[in-house]
């Protein structure tokens, strides 16, 4: 049986000012199957492309925390599953953040992140 679920695909906007961005990863969360996920992917010759001088180890380690958070580490750990992802999905101006959520259905959430990052980042 299909389940719904929410996914918001989390870009990479080296200079906010400028507007450019890379798709770098995808939140995934469906409530039923309580599962909230986040695959990320850093494609660093994009990345050079659009900002040379970026500093990729401090957005790797950025990214490395949307997985962590989603697993409840840290502070995550008093949040219930659906508040993490609304939490991380919320809009921000920084330099790491998501777009629009989106829904579907699926009765493996984990296949279809796979699918997600595969048709929408890498």
């Amino acid at each position: 049986m299909r389940r719904p679920f929410e996914y918001a695909v989390i870009r990479l906007v080296p200079r906010i000012e400028r507007g450019e961005q890379i798709n770098v990863g995808v939140l995934l969360y469906c409530q039923q199957l309580d599962f909230l996920s986040a695959r990320t992917h850093l494609d660093v010759d994009r990345v050079r492309a659009l900002a040379p001088d970026l500093d990729l180890p401090a957005v790797a380690e950025v990214l490395d925390s949307w997985d962590r958070t989603c697993a409840g580490d840290g502070p995550a750990a008093r949040m219930r599953l659906g508040e993490r992802f609304h939490w991380l999905a919320a809009p921000r101006s920084t330099m790491i953040q998501t777009g629009p959520v989106h829904t579907g259905l699926t009765n493996d959430p984990a296949a279809e992140l796979e699918r997600l990052m595969a048709a929408l980042v890498r």
